[in-house]
């Protein structure tokens, strides 16, 4: 019955920062944008993808109050964006070298390798390298 997550929304309050990180530090393209028309104001959306993942990058323009940053502390609900990456240590050294640096990590165990960065709005987002997917 269902068959895959169609994509993540991500609400920001700077949009072109939010798609410039995602787009020229991670790769992701940009699918289409859009503004609707909601009860709270207009809603400007960016869809970008990387591979079959897409991401849905939200801004209400004519929002009153600020958007409030993002808490580090662990809450209910999503936790962050993992991304799989090919070579951990070379995703990193690339990051870095575009003003990046990690969170954490990395981590290396037998099976993976896994390090945290954050995007411009203090999200988390888990990079991951397979070594041996569990069964």
């Amino acid at each position: 019955m269902f068959k895959r997550i169609d994509h993540i929304e991500l609400l920001t309050a700077e949009p072109d920062r939010t798609v410039a990180f995602y787009g020229g530090v991670l790769g992701f393209r940009e699918r289409s944008r859009m503004r609707v028309q909601t009860p709270a104001g207009p809603l400007d959306l960016v869809y970008l993808e990387l591979g079959d993942t897409a991401i849905e990058v939200m801004c209400y323009p004519e929002a009153k109050a600020p958007i409030a940053p993002r808490s580090t502390e662990q809450r209910l609900g999503w936790q962050c964006l993992a991304l799989e990456v090919e070579d951990m240590d070379r995703a990193l050294a690339d990051l870095k070298a575009k003003g990046f640096a990690c969170a954490w990590g990395p981590v290396k165990q037998p099976d993976y390798a896994r390090a945290e960065i954050r995007d411009p709005d203090g999200n988390p987002i888990e990079l991951r390298q397979w070594h041996r997917r569990p069964a």
